[in-house]
């Protein structure tokens, strides 16, 4: 029942992350009219920070230490962000899908990865531990 609830958690928190990360790339794109890249990648950021936020404080309840576990979190994005794109492009440019299929290709990838990636191997360790 304990991990059913963090899946409900994580998934919550995904989902609001999720909009954050809608709602500054809107910003970013139409009201600064930033570069494309710039504003992805600003707007990524955003929604990164606010998911390990709310995820290590209440889903995984880790005391863990903050720099270390967001620089395990920095190297899975190092990881899945250029792997992504090339998933993006060839299921679009190969399989011929359409672009926002794509993408919730990609975001449903990287729910199930992150989870996995943070529950064992950032705050495996410190599962439970804040007071």
């Amino acid at each position: 029942m304990k991990e059913f609830a963090r899946v409900l958690k994580f998934t919550f928190f995904s989902i609001s992350a999720g909009l954050i990360e809608i709602g500054a790339f809107a910003l970013f794109n139409e009201v600064l009219r930033l570069p494309y890249w710039l504003g992805y990648l600003l707007a990524l950021v955003l929604s990164v920070l606010w998911n390990f936020t709310l995820n290590r404080r209440y889903t995984f309840k880790s005391a863990s230490n903050v720099p270390v576990a967001m620089l395990k979190v920095a190297a899975y994005y190092a990881v899945f962000t250029p792997l992504s794109t090339g998933l993006e492009h060839w299921y679009t440019a190969s399989l011929g899908w359409n672009e926002y299929l794509a993408t919730a290709a990609n975001m449903l990838l990287n729910f199930a990865t992150e989870f996995l990636y943070q529950r064992f191997f950032v705050f495996g360790k410190s599962l439970d531990s804040r007071k």
